[in-house]
């Protein structure tokens, strides 16, 4: 028996599969599947995955009602293996207030990808809408994945953590055809690329193996290689003149991040840390232009802290500003209990006075607030952050000034993970700025996600990124993406640098998703007008 009739071989054996071996199929390959995301960055294993994918919604085809119900709770099954190990991180949060949450672990590290699940369902569900018995069928594959991923990261607020097109940011070259289609353009090619394998069980009109469907795949692979290195030829890294950053990690644990007792020892690690001599050259503080702390940096209202605000006055030299992470109270009339406040950045210039303020628009659910607040926290139940109520969610992104830098687009923890969502619309800016806390999360994959989905919107929008995290990974990224200095996890430092130049906007920054969106209306197009061939020739 010839390779390729043992390929063949297996691949038929696992159209036939049905029951729970299908079921444990479609998990372990969605398992499986992680590995093409961060740390591990494997993505050719998806060779192997994602034509398993294919096979097995070609066989949902035996069930009932055109095997739409069969291809969706494969779907269902291969979305379940692919989020649970690739958000098992999830659970480490229940355990900073473990007498509280912990016993919600199984719940979270189990529930939510339960419901994300349910959207790898639907874009299996339309792709056997759209099934043909040909290569048509990789596109109907990877148009109705791209839907099915896009609603996953919209409805409900979204949470589009680890899309598949996450699969292509490594190597960087590849990473950067989303400055031309986004990230869910990105979700479509990576779904049509690697799925392409399916194919060569299928026979042409000559009787020869469909090779020419994975060739194509693997040349669109090689033209988006030389396509990112060109392009990164071309926008080498460039500096602003005359900003040096300062990222002050420090590897904080969140039961002093939230604790008010611990007010004292916090402020006295944050300014110790910030004005450290960072080699021979280096005189601390003083060799920076912009001071950056990480997000909800204190355990009180900064500007409310008289102290606080005096400190960090005296830390800063003149011409130095910080940008900082806090809590923020609301405007209220004296004398009027605080109950709820917003996560918010500051920028603090060298005399204690504050020159703008970002609050944070997209909250975390369960973390930074509860669905139906008022009636859930009746029920005793509360979110992570403990405070009632909830946080108060901002109205507009904007532009924060920064002196001696170009303006910084803001962003609050996983806001940077949404695609269109960190750039603005009416000014562009000229960095971006995330400011966050993985110290939730301890040393586990997460923090590299995060990372990583960050660092591609640097890519889709031409700007640098600039990243201060608690407990890492602090990172000053380019606009093509590459890494010019990074802090790594679990790390207690700081990290100088200078910030790098933007480029002009890119075709992502100027039109968004309409290159995806047209990308999946011709798919649809073709899958439709093949099954409409195949019923009247």
């Amino acid at each position: 028996m010839s390779a390729f009739q043992r390929f063949r071989q297996i691949a038929l054996a696992v159209v036939l599969t049905w029951g729970w071996k299908r079921a444990l199929l479609a998990m372990a390959c969605g398992a499986l599947s992680v590995l093409a995301l961060a740390p591990f960055n494997i993505f050719p294993v998806l060779f192997i995955t994602f034509p398993v994918m294919v096979w097995l919604i070609d066989g949902a085809g035996a069930g009932r009602y055109g095997g739409v119900p069969a291809a969706a709770l494969t779907g269902y099954w291969f979305g379940l293996g692919y989020f649970v190990p690739g958000l098992y991180w999830i659970g480490y949060a229940f355990f900073v207030d473990a007498d509280v949450f912990a016993w919600l672990t199984p719940f979270a590290v189990l529930g939510l990808p339960a419901y994300l699940s349910i959207f790898t369902a639907i874009g299996f569900a339309l792709a056997r809408l759209l099934w043909t018995k040909d290569a048509t069928r990789i596109l109907a594959l990877a148009a109705s994945l791209t839907v099915g991923e896009w609603l996953r990261g919209h409805v409900l607020t979204g949470f589009p953590w680890n899309a598949f097109g996450y699969a292509l940011s490594e190597p960087l070259a590849l990473a950067q055809t989303a400055s031309l289609i986004g990230q869910w353009g990105m979700t479509f090619l990576t779904v049509a690329i690697f799925a392409s394998p399916a194919v060569l069980i299928d026979r042409t009109r000559d009787r020869s193996p469909a090779w020419r469907v994975p060739a194509a795949a693997i040349a669109l692979l090689v033209v988006m290689g030389i396509f990112g290195a060109i392009r990164m030829s071309l926008h080498p890294t460039t500096m602003v003149a005359g900003a040096k950053l300062r990222l002050m990690q420090p590897n904080l644990q969140q039961d002093l991040k939230f604790n008010y007792s611990a007010k004292a020892e916090v402020m006295r690690k944050y300014l110790a840390l910030s004005d450290r001599a960072s080699g021979p050259q280096a005189t601390g503080v003083s060799a920076a232009t912009i001071l950056i702390w990480p997000e909800s940096a204190f355990p009180f209202f900064l500007t409310r802290e008289a102290d606080a605000m005096a400190q960090i006055a005296e830390l800063l030299p003149k011409g130095t500003v910080l940008i900082t992470g806090s809590v923020r109270a609301p405007d209220l009339p004296p004398g009027t209990p605080i109950t709820r406040a917003y996560n918010s950045i500051y920028v603090i210039d060298h005399d204690g006075s504050v020159l703008a303020v970002y609050d944070k628009l997209h909250l975390v659910p369960f973390g930074e607030y509860l669905p139906y607040q008022s009636i859930m926290e009746k029920l005793g139940f509360e979110q992570l952050t403990r405070m009632r109520g909830g946080f108060i969610a901002g109205t507009v992104r904007h532009v924060l000034p920064v002196p001696g830098a170009p303006p910084a687009s803001p962003s609050i923890c996983y806001e940077a993970i949404f695609p269109g969502e960190v750039g603005t619309r009416d000014e562009r800016p000229g960095w971006m700025v995330n400011l966050t806390n993985d110290g939730w999360f301890g040393i586990s994959t997460g923090p590299y996600q995060h990372l990583e989905q960050a660092r591609m919107r640097a890519v889709e929008l031409g700007l640098p990124l600039v990243r201060s995290a608690n407990t890492g990974i602090s990172a000053v990224i380019d606009p093509m993406g590459r890494t010019v200095a990074s802090l790594g996890l679990g790390i207690e430092g700081i990290l100088d640098a200078g910030l790098p130049t933007a480029i002009p906007p890119t075709i992502y920054a100027k039109v968004g998703d309409i290159p995806a969106a047209m990308l999946v209306a011709l798919a649809v197009i073709l899958a439709v007008r093949r099954r409409v061939a195949k019923r009247h020739p």
